[in-house]
């Protein structure tokens, strides 16, 4: 079997500039005169003295009344240009200034405008100004939160820009290790755990899995092939909780290649504690783990074991489907129906999603289980989900060459022919060789190579050991990227 490539997947408005001192007419030093009532002259006052007085000052004021129409003088507000638009779609730029205030004179008369002017007190403009800008963040937010909307309509149900980080994940462990027994367990992971009905060849209870809760936006983790055949025909797919309540779902993006799935059902948003996710990388051999999810169709059903080996080279399905799984290997009780459900630690964490058994003729998903089962690492998952939630899509690495997948002498894989133009070429490798390790570990046929290659990510750079004509060099290859 070869290595099967796959397509890829302001300064403020209350804030006024400071204006020049307005030059002011030469005032006359005040004479001494006795007071005055009302701007009127006392009896005492010469009568002479009093219309000279009248008229000097009649004449200033005449000479500083403004202007009849004073909504002509403006300016611009300080460090906003003149025709910026303001949040309606109209300029504010330019803005009347409040006239100052005039003090009449004693004696004085105000000459009159044959326009009708009318004065507004100086308390208006503030409040006018602060209106103003209420009205105008009120627009902004109103705006903003439209174009949010309309952004958000336009994206496919279920991504999410940010991936992982942008949803509410669980990293902490729901029990601790004086907690950690198969029963607390059960307690804290069956509420998050789920079962996934999916229409299969018509049928819409044909195909049977299980399932994860991933965030709390009602995202859902489980296998690719669980849903595959519903996803292609557009069949419809339903997520049932411990209670037995049904909620439609539908697939954001999947992996073939990785066997993982994620479905975003929206009535789950809000409504379920995610389950929270652990690391495969800490787990030891003879470990107790836990697997929970609805085997032959009983939803709910938890069966525990052991971590029997890890690293397990695995390859599942069939040829135009096939699965590559560096696996956590359990004894743990596995059946059809267990696919996508949750593999878990004592601590209550996720360490892998529980994907295929071992039957006597091979590995697959339809028969009994015989004590063998295998679990796709929590590592690669949050990897593929992540990759989901951006795109809705995944990619997985490869290096251009076709490689022997079948029996073998467990002394390295043999590379049957490199592709044009290939990352292989590029680096080096040549038809023949014979590849011993990836970074330093062993590789002992051409699906352990396989498997080896895809705990990478495309645009790592790996080092092979290549055996060729008897001697061992080492390749350095940067891997690329497909869809898949």
């Amino acid at each position: 079997m070869s290595e099967q490539d796959r397509t890829e997947p302001s300064q403020p408005p209350e804030q006024q500039p400071e204006r020049a001192p307005q030059a002011r007419a030469e005032q006359p030093a005040p004479q001494q005169t006795p007071p005055t009532r009302g701007g009127q002259p006392t009896a005492q006052q010469p009568r002479t003295e009093q219309v000279q007085t009248a008229q000097a000052q009649a004449a200033q004021a005449q000479g500083s009344q403004p202007p009849a129409d004073w909504t002509s003088r403006t300016q611009p507000l300080p460090g906003v240009p003149a025709q910026a638009p303001g949040p309606w779609g109209q300029p504010y730029g330019q803005q009347p200034q409040p006239y100052p205030q005039q003090h009449s004179q004693p004696g004085a008369h105000a000459a009159r405008s044959d326009v009708p002017t009318a004065r507004v007190g100086g308390w208006v403009w503030p409040v006018v100004a602060m209106l103003a800008l209420v009205v105008g963040v009120i627009g902004g937010v109103v705006g903003a939160a439209g174009f949010r909307i309309l952004d958000e309509a336009s994206e496919e149900p279920g991504l999410v820009s940010t991936g992982l980080d942008g949803v509410e994940t669980r990293e902490d462990a729901p029990l601790t290790a004086a907690d950690g027994t198969i029963a607390n367990v059960a307690d804290a992971l069956l509420p998050s755990t789920v079962q996934i009905i999916a229409e299969f060849g018509g049928d819409e209870s044909g195909a049977t899995g299980s399932g994860f809760v991933l965030d709390r936006q009602g995202h859902v983790v489980t296998n690719s092939h669980v849903v595959a055949d519903a996803d292609e025909d557009g069949g419809r797919i339903q997520v049932v909780d411990q209670e037995g309540n049904r909620y439609d779902a539908e697939v954001v993006g999947r992996s073939a290649v990785y066997d993982l799935a994620v479905l975003i059902a929206p009535e789950m948003a809000g409504e379920f504690e995610p389950s929270a996710l652990g690391a495969s990388t800490r787990l030891r051999v003879g470990e107790t783990v836990v697997a929970i999810g609805s085997p032959l169709g009983l939803s709910s059903t938890v069966t525990a074991g052991i971590v029997s080996a890890l690293d397990r080279p695995v390859t599942t399905g069939d040829p135009e489907s096939t699965s590559y799984i560096n696996a956590v290997q359990t004894d743990a009780a596995i059946n059809p129906g267990n696919s996508g459900g949750p593999l878990v630690n004592l601590l209550g964490e996720v360490v892998g999603v529980n994907s295929a058994i071992a039957t006597t003729g091979g590995f697959g998903r339809d028969a009994g289980n015989i004590g063998v089962g295998f679990a796709i690492p929590v590592e690669q998952v949050r990897i593929t989900a992540d990759q989901i939630l951006r795109t809705g899509k995944a990619q997985y690495p490869v290096i251009g060459a076709q490689v022997r997948t079948g029996n073998g002498d467990g002394d390295g894989a043999e590379i049957q022919e490199v592709t044009a133009g290939s990352a292989a070429e590029e680096a080096g490798l040549q038809d023949g060789d014979v590849v011993t390790e990836v970074e330093g570990v062993r590789v002992t046929d051409g699906i352990a190579l396989i498997v080896a290659i895809r705990t990478y990510q495309p645009g790592e750079r790996v080092d092979f050991t290549v055996r060729r004509d008897g001697q061992e060099r080492v390749v350095s290859i940067e891997l690329r990227g497909q869809v898949g």
